[in-house]
């Protein structure tokens, strides 16, 4: 039997943040500090509304766009890796330090994210959690069914998170 299933993608070039990073390996080698234009791709899926829509894209564009561009221009840190410390210091410095490296830059510039690693995946996957919490607050009515993100760091290059209703 067949089910029908809506859904609505949104791609837009402003829905982009230029960050910097580095990514622990599982060997425990880390990237040197570097940045990216990530570009961002959203899906939902949900039941359609009695106006025939999965919800109003112009809905949709701001809240995606408000959390990438909370991101825009900062270091984007991983506050749950076991072996990495962050510390914010009186002065608005803020200092990270992985095994011998040790970074200081200021306070403001320095996002630290509840993930334990800055990859593409981590991103994608906070920057899900985070749209549907905003979806809940403003839209408790929608029925999201599925999600998706898709966070480009280089062409051709993505992480992806996916929120399935199984």
């Amino acid at each position: 039997m067949s089910t029908e299933r809506w859904s609505i993608e949104i791609y837009k070039e402003y829905l982009k943040f230029s960050a910097a990073h580095f990514l622990i390996f599982p060997d425990g080698s880390a990237e040197r500090l570097h940045g990216h234009n990530y570009q961002v791709t959203a899906a939902i899926e949900a039941r359609l509304s009695r106006h025939g829509l999965v919800i109003d894209f112009k809905q949709i564009k701001p809240i995606v766009r408000a959390i990438v561009d909370g991101l825009d221009e900062h270091w984007l840190v991983p506050g749950e890796h076991p072996e990495l410390r962050v510390t914010r210091r009186d002065d608005g410095i803020t200092e990270v330090r992985y095994r011998d490296a040790y970074y200081a830059a200021p306070s403001d510039d320095v996002i630290v994210l509840p993930i334990n690693n800055s990859s593409a995946e981590n991103f994608a996957t906070w920057i899900g959690r985070e749209m549907l919490s905003a979806l809940g607050r403003q839209f408790p009515d929608l029925d999201v069914r599925e999600a998706r993100i898709t966070v480009e760091e280089t062409a051709g290059q993505r992480g992806v998170w996916h929120l399935t209703g199984d």
